[in-house]
């Protein structure tokens, strides 16, 4: 069934391709069954739309919000991975080799979904020491991997020095390794701890070894949504800032959302819409990822819940394979300043995970040899390197390792390749869009 659903997505892929470049073909990849996917393609209103993304000009936001009105998930997955296609000519998808740790679960924000977080005096709250995380990297690096994605909570004790401390020492015991660290929330919640602009904030841990910033509790974009779920927590604008200003200081991030609880289709379009002006204004974006919410097995609100505050987000059903796969393909459709989508396979699981490598992805994600934010709302996928790997063949192309920059860092039979497909960095996309 599977070898059947890839081998007809690469058919519509092909197809797609054909008739929206005037590829000259004498008879349907279809056969007779071409008849009733383009008529129903015809039929459903959004072809045209399509048509201009794939052509490489840009949705409005109410094109943007037609696509995910739509269930023609066959035709926008074409269409998405034909785009991912003309931006990825080369033979190759990626995935990485990292580790996610965290430094701490202690928080003073109240997220709905979150079942890893605890409250300031709980007595599960815990603070790596130093010994244990450089026992995490030792391991991390034995096993190939080149950074930390490193975040914690909103700890309200630990000062900014204590942070600076931190990435020295990681620079000085494991030179040229990357710390992809402290997600926007965080990076805000510095500068109320110690009173300093937020520039000043960024560039001290930058001078300390802060290699790149995570996407990090970007959920949706859209502040009706952030104070329904969250209490003490950046807002959109500021989660935005601090992205703009680490790029104008010449860092790098990658953006994210969290979507399927109690947002609008309309609200992922402003999410995205917010996140496409932002890299027209900087260029500073690698890669989006997205991810369905993982509902809590209950509320983490540790008995201290107020009547009218909040969600309870563990009575909510979670969005299937089918809504993240359109998400995402519409992500790819909508971001065109975007150079990197990466594939959720640490919440969908190995099939969808691989399925979003034909759905606007072109990146199968980190090995993620550690992951204890999601694992604990009782989502648990572990994928090995050789799946990953088998996951990428299987599409059709082959597998590289990269770093966050996504630049190859492998050696393998591809390396010699990577000139011709432009040098050994992927293609990143710096120019604004008109």
């Amino acid at each position: 069934m599977w070898k059947r659903n890839r081998r007809q997505h690469d058919l519509v892929g092909r197809w797609w391709f054909q008739r929206s470049f005037s590829v000259k073909t004498k008879r349907s990849p279809f056969g007779s069954r071409l008849t009733g996917v383009e008529r129903r393609i015809r039929l459903s209103g959004i072809a045209h739309i399509l048509d201009k993304a794939v052509a490489g000009e840009r949705l409005s936001g109410d094109e943007g919000l037609r696509l995910l009105e739509s269930h023609d998930l066959a035709a926008i997955g074409a269409a998405a991975d034909a785009v991912t296609r003309r931006l990825h000519p080369e033979p190759y998808r990626t995935y990485n080799i990292d580790r996610n740790v965290n430094y701490s679960n202690a928080c003073t924000a109240v997220c709905d979904f979150c079942a890893f977080y605890r409250p300031v005096d709980h007595p599960d709250v815990y603070v790596l020491s130093r010994e244990v995380l450089f026992e995490k990297i030792e391991e991390t690096i034995a096993l190939g991997g080149d950074q930390i994605l490193l975040q914690g909570g909103l700890h309200p004790k630990l000062p900014l020095e204590w942070y600076e401390e931190l990435l020295s020492d990681v620079r000085t015991r494991f030179p040229g390794f990357n710390v992809h660290g402290f997600s926007p929330p965080e990076l805000y919640h510095f500068t109320k701890i110690s009173g300093l602009p937020l520039r000043t904030v960024l560039q001290r841990l930058k001078d300390a070894g802060l290699g790149s910033l995570p996407g990090g509790g970007g959920e949706i974009l859209v502040d009706r949504v952030r104070k329904l779920i969250t209490r003490g927590k950046v807002l959109t604008d500021d989660w935005l800032n601090v992205n703009r200003v680490w790029h104008e200081l010449g860092g790098r991030s990658s953006a994210t959302m969290m979507f399927g609880h109690v947002e609008t289709l309309a609200e992922r379009i402003e999410h995205l819409e917010r996140l496409r002006q932002l890299q027209d204004e900087t260029g500073g974006f690698t890669a989006y990822i997205c991810w369905t919410m993982q509902p809590p097995n209950e509320p983490p609100w540790f008995g201290k819940h107020r009547e009218g505050v909040g969600v309870d987000m563990s009575k909510l059903p979670p969005a299937g394979a089918f809504e993240y796969l359109k998400t995402q393909a519409v992500s790819r459709l909508y971001l065109d300043n975007f150079a990197n989508i990466q594939s959720s396979w640490v919440t969908q699981g190995e099939k969808i995970g691989q399925m979003a490598l034909m759905f606007g992805a072109n990146d199968m994600g980190s090995l993620m040899i550690e992951e204890n934010v999601v694992a604990e709302a009782g989502t648990v996928y572990h994928l090995s390197l050789e799946t990953i790997r088998r996951c990428i063949r299987e599409t059709g192309f082959e597998p590289r390792q990269r770093n966050v920059f996504y630049e190859y860092v492998d050696k393998g039979k591809s390396a010699g390749c990577a000139a011709e497909a432009g040098g050994n960095a992927l293609p990143v996309l710096n120019s604004p869009v008109g």
